[in-house]
Parts: structure tokens; sequence; C-alpha cells
């Protein structure tokens, strides 16, 4: 008897230490745990826990500036988000990089990409603003700090309106009851569509999301981002607008296999994660091309099993 508990204790020690071996974990740094992108990243890692032997800690990040560089510090379990412009400069040591270049930054490989900071020009359906032209002389919250505030104020200037708008010293946290109630007459704020408190803003009060034209789409500089008809309530028409495209990257030390399982898995889930939270929606093959280096070759090996093109430098 005293053998046969040896031997199920063993075989038990066995099950579980093959169990532990088989799992993958993988650090996946993104924002600050109050963003949007937190929430994703969260999402992220239940899909990976449902649907692959992955086990992904969500790890909180001051910026996407921190994330691209503590690629020289980490290994093959480094997981992160930032726009692909980030990874541009960090590559060609310009701008926030300036006198910070290192080799590690050249083996940043691309695995999918995530919902983007797109912008939203929001007014009141009733106010009759359906162009950037008519926010002249109108009270207009771009709030403080943040992607939105700083994308909103430079839209502004482009477009000759600074200086003949007048800035609400509101919190963008109460855009919508300051929307309802007269306060302001417009309101910016930029994150992956449909974004919560334009959502609110559009059942509460009836809104009305300014389009932008190709020239001044092609004057900022963003990348054009089509909000489909029907996003928000009362919204009848597609909605152009620009955007700050977003990538999960990881570096050449991740082994292919890994890679190839968190991109099949992420686009595998990707529905079931559209309906607990509608931002996956936007996500699809289109955005695919906003990757503009290199992407990881076990994320290229699950790209050629479906079928998605791929472009000659993602390669």
């Amino acid at each position: 008897m005293k053998s046969v508990k040896l031997l199920v204790s063993a075989a038990a020690f066995l099950i579980a230490a093959t169990s532990a071996f088989a799992e993958t974990r993988v650090t996946y740094k993104s924002a600050k745990s109050t963003s949007s992108y937190y929430q994703m990243a969260v999402q992220i890692a239940e899909a990976m826990k449902a649907g692959s032997d992955i086990i992904v800690t969500v790890e909180e990040s001051q910026g996407s500036v921190q994330n691209v560089m503590e690629v020289k510090a980490r290994g093959g379990d480094y997981v992160f988000t930032t726009p692909p412009v980030l990874v541009r400069l960090a590559q060609s040591g310009k701008a926030m990089f300036e006198g910070k270049s290192d080799p590690a930054f050249d083996e940043i490989r691309a695995l999918f990409p995530i919902p983007s900071l797109t912008m939203h020009f929001v007014t009141k359906s009733d106010a009759s603003i359906n162009s950037f032209a008519k926010l002249e002389g109108k009270t207009v919250l771009l709030g403080k700090g943040s992607f939105g505030a700083k994308e909103g104020a430079k839209y502004l200037k482009l477009f000759g309106l600074e200086g003949k708008v007048k800035l609400a010293e509101v919190e963008l946290s109460n855009a919508v009851p300051a929307l309802k109630n007269g306060q302001i007459d417009a309101f910016v704020t930029a994150g992956s569509f449909p974004a919560p408190n334009v959502i609110e803003a559009a059942a509460s009060t009836g809104v009305n999301v300014l389009s932008l034209t190709d020239e001044q789409i092609a004057t900022t500089k963003r990348t054009r981002l089509i909000i489909p008809a029907g996003t928000y309530a009362g919204q009848d028409k597609d909605i152009v607008t620009t955007s700050l495209p977003v990538v999960t990257y990881t570096t050449t030390k991740m082994d292919d296999d890994t890679a190839h399982q968190l991109t099949k898995t992420f686009w595998e889930g990707k529905s079931e994660m559209g309906n607990a939270a509608q931002w996956w929606n936007g996500v699809n093959d289109s955005l695919m091309s906003n990757i503009k280096g290199k992407i990881h070759p076990g994320a290229i090996r699950y790209y050629k099993e479906i079928g998605m093109p791929l472009s000659e430098t993602q390669m």
C-alpha cells in the first residue's frame, strides 16, 4: 500500500510539473490602470487564459514612451502597447528618444493591432454645428493633459480657430452634463470607439460628431479612420476622422511559438471580446496597414496560415 501511495504521489507530482512547464508566462505592459487601454489589456489576458496555455500578467504603465524604453531591460516574455510612430522614433533616435538610442529598439516586432486613439469633436445635435468653421465663437471643452486635449488644441490652430473659440474650464469627466445644460457647445475626446462619453451624450442629449475633410486630415498628418454609421445613437452617416494607431509589440527575444500563439488567440478571441466591449469591433484586418515596421516571425506564421496579406516592410 505504501508503494502504491508513493506511485500515486509521484504521478500527481509529474502531472502538476508537466502542467506548470506547459504554461507560458508573459508580462503585458499597457497604460495607467484608469485608462481604457488597461481594461483592454485585462481583456486580452482573459482571452489568453481561456484560449491558450499563456498566462498574462498585466502591468500598469505611465505611458507609451516608458513601454518602449523598457525594451532595453526586458526579456522574451515582454509584451507592450505603443503607437507605431514611437517605435520608428526610438529606432531612429529622434524626438523623445534623442540621445537614448539602443540596439534593443531595432529588435522590436509587432504582433497585432488594437483599437486606435480616435478623435471625436462632439457638438449638441440641436446647435447646428456641422463643420469646424461653425465652432467659431462657441465654447469648447478640450480637457487637460491628455492626448485628446493636445490634439484638439492642435486641430483648432491648424483649422484657423485658435483664439476664435472660448476654451471651457471644465474637466472632461463633466463633458456630458456640461453639454446637456448648455455650459459648453462642444467637447473633444480621444479614445477607442465607440467612446463611452460619446455614447452617453448621444443617448441623453443627442449629438453630432464632426467629420474632417480629406484636406483637413492631410493637414493633421494623422491616420484617416471611419466611424461607421450607427455607432452612436442618431448617427445615420459615417464619421470621417483621424486616429493614432496603437499596436501590441514584443521583441525578437520572444520565441516564435509564443508569438504565434499570442497572435492566433487574440484574433480567434476578438469576437468574444467584442461581445463584452464594443471597442474590439472596430479592430479588423484593415488596421494591419497601421503596422509600419516588422512583424514577429511567429505572428507572420499565423498571418500566412489565414491568408492575411502583409507588406514587404512588415516581413
